[in-house]
C-alpha cells in the first residue's frame, strides 16, 4: 500500500476555502519557511481511497469480535460522536469568556458529580489526558499531601507484581521508588508479604481492584488498613472499574485517590493512541492540592484537556442512568464467566475460579508439549477474523492469553467464540505448523517487532 506522500502529484488538490473574514496577518520574514513543507498534494478521490484503504487494513468492533483484555474500551455508541460534533462543544475556543460557554461548563460539572458517586470520592478533576496520566496526578498529590505535614521520609510506592506497567512508571515519574510485592497462590495480594513491606517509608500502595487477573481482592478492606496503619495512602487505578461500577466504590473500599479511563469505561474510541482523558477523584484532605487548589501541584495540561472526550462521558453515562451503570458492569462479569467455562477444558484458566470482568489462560504445557505458543494462537485467531486477546500479560503468567468479552457481545456470538477457539485448538494439535505459519488471510502477517522497536521509521524522507 502507497503512503499518502506517494500518492497525487504536484497540482493536484481539492481544497475549497471560504473568503478570509478577518484582517490578514503577515508574519515577520525570520518566520516564513524558506522552503516548502513538503506536503503531499492529492485529490479528493485519492484521499477517499487512501482513507478507505486504511480502514479495511484494520479490524475495529464493526469487524468483528474484539476480546481484548485490560484497558481498551470497544464499546463507543454512536450518539457520544453525534453530541461531541455540535458546534456549541466542538467549535469552542478556550479563551472564550466564560458567559460564552457556561453549557460546557455544566457538562464538566455534570459528569464529575455523577463520577464522585460512583466512585466515593470528594472532588473530581477532570483535565488530565489519559490514564496515566492520571496516575502521576494522583502520586503528585499523595507527595504534596505528605509534604505538607514534613513528612519527607516517605519514598516509596508499593506495586503488586501483576501492576499495569503504567504503575511503577508513574511512580518513578513523580520522584518515588517503587517496590513490588507478590502475589499469594491464589493470584490476589499476599497479605503477609504486603505488611512485611510497608513501613516509615511507605508514601502509597497502588492497587487495581479487580486485578490485572481479573479477580476481585477479597481482603480489599484489611489491605487498605494496612496501608493506612503504616501512615501511607491508597490509590485506585481505575483500569478495571468496568467489572463494579454501580455496584463497589473505591472510596468505600478505603482508596483515597482514583483515576478512571473515560476512553475505557465511558465509550470514547481510544485506537491509534487517542484521544483519551482521565478523571481524578480524590478524599477531602487531599482536595487543596488539586490542579487549580489552594495548595495545588500545577496544572498538568492546558485548560481543560480533552474536553470533548468528557462529552462523551457523559452521553454514555446519561445514556445508562442509575440503573444502567450496574447492569452494565453485571453484564462484563456474565460475558467473561460465561465465555471462561466455555473453553476452560483446553484453555486451562490461570487461577481458577470465578472472574470478574476478564480471564487469564495460560498456554505454558501446550507450548511444551506441541510447540504452539500464545503467540501463534492469537495469529491464528486473526485468519478466524477475531481480535487476538492481550499476550503475554500479566508477566506472573506463563504464555497468557487475556480475554475481555465485554459487556456488549451477545451470547450467540459468544458461543461462536467458543467453538472457533476450541476448533483452533484442535487444529493445533492435529498440525502445529498451522499456527506457527498463522496468519496468512490478512494484509500483514508476522512484522519483525524486534526491528520495529529498536529502528523505526517514524517520518518519510522525499
Amino acid at each position: 500500500m502507497k503512503l499518502i506522500f506517494e500518492r497525487g502529484g504536484t497540482g493536484h488538490g481539492s481544497a475549497i476555502l471560504p473568503s478570509c473574514d478577518v484582517p490578514a496577518y503577515s508574519f515577520p520574514e525570520s518566520m516564513v519557511r524558506s522552503s516548502p513543507l513538503g506536503l503531499p498534494e492529492v485529490g479528493e478521490a485519492e484521499v477517499s481511497r487512501h482513507y478507505g484503504a486504511l480502514e479495511n487494513r484494520s479490524f475495529g468492533l464493526n469487524d468483528g469480535a474484539y476480546p481484548l483484555g485490560s484497558c481498551t474500551m470497544k464499546y463507543n455508541p454512536k450518539i457520544g460522536n453525534q453530541l461531541a460534533s455540535l458546534r456549541g462543544f466542538a467549535d469552542i475556543h478556550p479563551l472564550q469568556d466564560d458567559a460564552t460557554v457556561m453549557g460546557c461548563r455544566a457538562v464538566v460539572e455534570k459528569t464529575a458529580e455523577y463520577l464522585r458517586e460512583i466512585t466515593g470520592m470528594d472532588a473530581i478533576d477532570l483535565h488530565c489526558a489519559a490514564g496515566a496520566h492520571g496516575e502521576f496526578a494522583g502520586l503528585l498529590l499523595f507527595k504534596a499531601w505528605h509534604a505538607s505535614r514534613g513528612d519527607s521520609a516517605r519514598t516509596k510506592i508499593i506495586v503488586p507484581d501483576s501492576a499495569h506497567g503504567t504503575n511503577p512508571a508513574s511512580a518513578a515519574m513523580a520522584g518515588f521508588s517503587v517496590v513490588n510485592v507478590p502475589s499469594g497462590p491464589d493470584g490476589r495480594i499476599d497479605l503477609a508479604a504486603l505488611s512485611a513491606a510497608v513501613g516509615p517509608d511507605t508514601a502509597g500502595f497502588m492497587l487495581t481492584n479487580p486485578n490485572t487477573l481479573g479477580l476481585f481482592e477479597r481482603d480489599i478492606l484489611k489491605i487498605t488498613r494496612i496501608v493506612h496503619d503504616a501512615g501511607g495512602l491508597c490509590y485506585y487505578d481505575g483500569a478495571n472499574l468496568n467489572a463494579i461500577m454501580g455496584r463497589v466504590r473505591p472510596g468505600d473500599m478505603g482508596f483515597d485517590a482514583v483515576h478512571l479511563n473515560l476512553h475505557k469505561t465511558f465509550a470514547t474510541p481510544h485506537g491509534g493512541g487517542g484521544p483519551g482523558a482521565a478523571a481524578v477523584g480524590c478524599k477531602s484532605f487531599l482536595t487543596p492540592f488539586l490542579p487549580g487548589g489552594e495548595r495545588s501541584i500545577g496544572r498538568l495540561k492546558a485548560f481543560h484537556g480533552n474536553f470533548l472526550v468528557v462529552v462523551r462521558a457523559l452521553a454514555y453515562l446519561m445514556s445508562l442512568g442509575r440503573s444502567g451503570v450496574p447492569e452494565a458492569s453485571g453484564r462484563a462479569v456474565l460475558n467473561a464467566n460465561y465465555l471462561m467455562n466455555l473453553i476452560a477444558e483446553k484453555f486451562p484458566v490461570a487461577y481458577p475460579g470465578a472472574c470478574m470482568h476478564e480471564f487469564v489462560v495460560s498456554l505454558e504445557s501446550f507450548k511444551k508439549e506441541r510447540g504452539v505458543s500464545a503467540l501463534d494462537f492469537a495469529k491464528g485467531m486473526q485468519d478466524l477474523g477475531m481480535h487476538p486477546p492481550t499476550m503475554y500479560f500479566p508477566l506472573v503468567v506463563h504464555e497468557a492469553l487475556m480475554f475481555e468479552p465485554t459487556e456488549t457481545e451477545s451470547k450467540e456470538t459468544l458461543d461462536e467464540m467458543a467453538v472457533a477457539l476450541t476448533a483452533l485448538y484442535d487444529r493445533a494439535v492435529a498440525d502445529p505448523e498451522i499456527l506457527r505459519n498463522a496468519p496468512t488471510s490478512t494484509p500483514i502477517g508476522r512484522p519483525d517487532e524486534v526491528e520495529a522497536a529498536r529502528h523505526p521509521k517514524l517520518k518519510y524522507a522525499p
